[in-house]
Protein backbone atom coordinates (compact mmCIF):
# COMPACT_ATOMS: atom_id res chain seq x y z
CA UNK A 1 0.00 0.00 0.00
CA UNK A 2 1.54 3.49 -0.83
CA UNK A 3 1.17 6.14 1.51
CA UNK A 4 3.05 9.63 2.36
CA UNK A 5 4.21 9.93 5.48
CA UNK A 6 4.87 12.97 7.44
CA UNK A 7 5.95 13.51 10.84
CA UNK A 8 8.73 15.78 12.88
CA UNK A 9 11.67 13.55 11.75
CA UNK A 10 12.44 10.82 9.39
CA UNK A 11 12.83 8.62 11.88
CA UNK A 12 9.16 9.02 12.92
CA UNK A 13 8.39 8.57 9.58
CA UNK A 14 10.44 5.12 8.99
CA UNK A 15 8.84 3.68 12.46
CA UNK A 16 5.26 4.77 11.24
CA UNK A 17 5.56 3.26 8.19
CA UNK A 18 5.94 -0.10 10.21
CA UNK A 19 3.50 0.68 12.47
CA UNK A 20 0.96 1.02 9.66
CA UNK A 21 1.98 -1.84 8.17
CA UNK A 22 1.02 -3.96 11.31
CA UNK A 23 -2.73 -1.55 11.28
CA UNK A 24 -3.14 -2.78 7.79
CA UNK A 25 -1.34 -5.93 7.87
CA UNK A 26 0.18 -5.27 4.81
CA UNK A 27 3.83 -3.71 3.78
CA UNK A 28 3.74 -0.08 3.90
CA UNK A 29 5.36 1.63 0.71
CA UNK A 30 6.16 5.39 1.53
CA UNK A 31 5.51 7.73 -0.86
CA UNK A 32 7.89 10.39 -0.21
CA UNK A 33 6.83 14.15 -0.62
CA UNK A 34 9.17 16.62 -2.16
CA UNK A 35 9.17 18.80 1.27
CA UNK A 36 10.40 17.16 4.82
CA UNK A 37 9.53 18.48 8.00
CA UNK A 38 11.71 18.91 11.09
CA UNK A 39 9.42 20.16 14.33
CA UNK A 40 5.87 21.09 14.78
CA UNK A 41 6.11 24.32 13.30
CA UNK A 42 7.51 22.79 10.12
CA UNK A 43 4.94 20.05 9.86
CA UNK A 44 2.20 23.07 9.64
CA UNK A 45 4.10 24.69 7.32
CA UNK A 46 4.67 21.95 4.78
CA UNK A 47 1.16 20.13 5.13
CA UNK A 48 -1.06 21.76 2.36
CA UNK A 49 1.77 21.98 -0.19
CA UNK A 50 2.64 17.56 0.61
CA UNK A 51 -1.16 17.17 0.69
CA UNK A 52 -1.31 18.64 -3.15
CA UNK A 53 1.70 16.87 -4.32
CA UNK A 54 -0.08 13.53 -2.85
CA UNK A 55 -3.56 14.81 -4.22
CA UNK A 56 -2.01 15.56 -7.72
CA UNK A 57 0.86 14.15 -8.65
CA UNK A 58 1.03 9.95 -7.00
CA UNK A 59 -0.83 6.84 -6.53
CA UNK A 60 -0.67 7.81 -2.64
CA UNK A 61 -3.71 5.68 -1.17
CA UNK A 62 -3.40 8.36 1.59
CA UNK A 63 -1.26 10.90 3.70
CA UNK A 64 -0.61 9.92 7.73
CA UNK A 65 0.36 12.51 9.52
CA UNK A 66 1.58 12.39 13.34
CA UNK A 67 3.07 15.03 15.36
CA UNK A 68 4.15 15.42 19.20
CA UNK A 69 1.95 17.19 21.68
CA UNK A 70 4.56 18.42 23.82
CA UNK A 71 3.39 20.46 26.40
CA UNK A 72 0.06 21.72 24.70
CA UNK A 73 -3.43 20.54 25.35
CA UNK A 74 -4.23 17.21 24.83
CA UNK A 75 -6.46 16.04 22.03
CA UNK A 76 -10.09 14.53 23.52
CA UNK A 77 -12.74 12.69 21.53
CA UNK A 78 -15.22 15.44 21.29
CA UNK A 79 -12.74 17.68 20.03
CA UNK A 80 -14.31 15.62 16.73
CA UNK A 81 -17.29 18.10 16.98
CA UNK A 82 -16.80 21.02 14.85
CA UNK A 83 -18.44 23.23 17.60
CA UNK A 84 -15.68 21.74 20.62
CA UNK A 85 -12.86 22.58 18.66
CA UNK A 86 -9.74 23.73 20.67
CA UNK A 87 -7.27 26.14 18.99
CA UNK A 88 -4.40 25.03 21.21
CA UNK A 89 -4.61 21.10 20.22
CA UNK A 90 -2.32 20.39 17.62
CA UNK A 91 -4.51 17.66 16.21
CA UNK A 92 -6.99 20.00 15.94
CA UNK A 93 -4.89 22.34 14.19
CA UNK A 94 -4.06 19.86 11.85
CA UNK A 95 -7.20 18.87 10.53
CA UNK A 96 -8.29 22.56 10.66
CA UNK A 97 -5.72 22.96 8.30
CA UNK A 98 -6.47 20.07 6.42
CA UNK A 99 -10.17 20.84 6.00
CA UNK A 100 -8.84 24.37 4.49
CA UNK A 101 -6.65 22.74 1.81
CA UNK A 102 -8.75 20.91 0.78
CA UNK A 103 -11.24 23.25 -0.07
CA UNK A 104 -8.85 25.23 -2.19
CA UNK A 105 -8.56 22.12 -4.89
CA UNK A 106 -11.18 21.26 -7.93
CA UNK A 107 -10.50 17.97 -8.74
CA UNK A 108 -10.92 16.21 -11.94
CA UNK A 109 -14.41 13.95 -11.47
CA UNK A 110 -12.53 10.35 -12.18
CA UNK A 111 -9.66 11.72 -9.27
CA UNK A 112 -10.41 9.91 -5.48
CA UNK A 113 -9.77 12.59 -2.99
CA UNK A 114 -6.61 12.10 -0.97
CA UNK A 115 -7.50 10.19 2.47
CA UNK A 116 -5.45 11.53 6.02
CA UNK A 117 -5.10 10.30 9.40
CA UNK A 118 -4.19 12.35 11.84
CA UNK A 119 -2.07 10.84 15.38
CA UNK A 120 -0.95 12.84 18.65
CA UNK A 121 2.07 11.43 20.10
CA UNK A 122 1.77 12.19 23.51
CA UNK A 123 4.01 13.68 25.04
CA UNK A 124 6.01 12.44 22.14
CA UNK A 125 6.63 9.56 19.87
CA UNK A 126 9.44 8.24 22.68
CA UNK A 127 6.43 7.40 24.61
CA UNK A 128 5.46 5.34 21.63
CA UNK A 129 8.74 3.75 21.83
CA UNK A 130 8.69 2.59 25.34
CA UNK A 131 4.81 1.36 24.94
CA UNK A 132 4.85 -2.30 26.83
CA UNK A 133 8.61 -1.48 28.15
CA UNK A 134 8.09 1.01 30.63
CA UNK A 135 5.14 0.96 33.05
CA UNK A 136 5.39 4.58 33.83
CA UNK A 137 5.02 5.86 30.46
CA UNK A 138 1.20 5.86 28.97
CA UNK A 139 -1.34 8.92 27.88
CA UNK A 140 -3.46 7.89 30.63
CA UNK A 141 -0.62 8.48 33.17
CA UNK A 142 0.81 11.52 31.18
CA UNK A 143 -3.18 13.16 31.42
CA UNK A 144 -3.23 12.37 34.87
CA UNK A 145 -0.19 13.58 36.39
CA UNK A 146 -1.00 16.82 34.17
CA UNK A 147 -4.33 17.59 35.90
CA UNK A 148 -2.60 16.97 39.22
CA UNK A 149 0.78 18.94 38.24
CA UNK A 150 2.94 16.28 38.83
CA UNK A 151 5.81 15.36 36.50
CA UNK A 152 7.26 11.81 36.97
CA UNK A 153 8.97 12.30 33.49
CA UNK A 154 9.93 14.66 31.08
CA UNK A 155 10.87 14.83 27.31
CA UNK A 156 14.30 14.56 27.66
CA UNK A 157 13.69 11.45 30.36
CA UNK A 158 12.13 9.80 27.54
CA UNK A 159 14.73 10.74 24.93
CA UNK A 160 17.64 9.39 27.33
CA UNK A 161 15.37 6.10 28.18
CA UNK A 162 14.76 4.96 24.16
CA UNK A 163 17.99 6.04 22.67
CA UNK A 164 20.15 6.10 25.63
CA UNK A 165 21.02 9.97 24.93
CA UNK A 166 18.92 13.21 24.95
CA UNK A 167 20.97 14.34 21.55
CA UNK A 168 20.68 11.01 19.72
CA UNK A 169 22.33 10.80 15.90
CA UNK A 170 19.54 10.63 12.93
CA UNK A 171 21.07 6.87 12.32
CA UNK A 172 20.81 6.09 16.05
CA UNK A 173 17.72 7.42 16.29
CA UNK A 174 16.51 5.53 13.13
CA UNK A 175 18.00 2.42 14.42
CA UNK A 176 15.88 2.59 17.81
CA UNK A 177 12.58 3.80 16.31
CA UNK A 178 12.55 1.05 13.79
CA UNK A 179 13.35 -1.61 16.62
CA UNK A 180 11.00 -0.73 18.94
CA UNK A 181 8.57 -0.21 16.07
CA UNK A 182 8.82 -3.85 14.90
CA UNK A 183 8.25 -5.15 18.29
CA UNK A 184 4.78 -2.96 19.05
CA UNK A 185 4.25 -4.18 15.28
CA UNK A 186 3.74 -7.82 16.46
CA UNK A 187 0.63 -6.75 19.15
CA UNK A 188 -0.09 -3.24 18.14
CA UNK A 189 -3.38 -3.40 19.85
CA UNK A 190 -0.99 -2.80 23.13
CA UNK A 191 -0.20 0.90 21.39
CA UNK A 192 -3.85 1.53 20.69
CA UNK A 193 -4.91 0.49 24.20
CA UNK A 194 -2.01 2.98 25.71
CA UNK A 195 -2.42 5.21 23.49
CA UNK A 196 -5.78 5.57 22.92
CA UNK A 197 -6.61 9.29 21.51
CA UNK A 198 -3.28 9.73 20.20
CA UNK A 199 -2.62 6.41 18.35
CA UNK A 200 -6.20 4.13 18.64
CA UNK A 201 -7.76 7.22 16.61
CA UNK A 202 -5.04 7.06 13.99
CA UNK A 203 -5.45 3.43 13.73
CA UNK A 204 -9.54 3.03 13.60
CA UNK A 205 -8.89 6.35 11.06
CA UNK A 206 -7.13 4.38 8.79
CA UNK A 207 -9.20 1.28 9.13
CA UNK A 208 -12.00 3.28 8.17
CA UNK A 209 -9.85 3.85 4.82
CA UNK A 210 -11.21 0.47 2.89
CA UNK A 211 -14.56 0.38 4.70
Amino acid sequence: MKLGLLSESPADEAALCLLLGAVFGTTIEPVQPPLRARGWPNVMQVLPAVMHHLQFQTDAFGLVVVVDSDDTRLHDADHADPDKFHPLCRLCQLEMTIRRARKRWVLPPDRAPLRTAVGLAVPAVEAWYLCGRDPEVGEAAWRRDRERDVVRYTRRDLKQRVYGTMRPSLPLETRRAEEEARRLARDIHLLEREFPNGFGSLANAVRRWRG
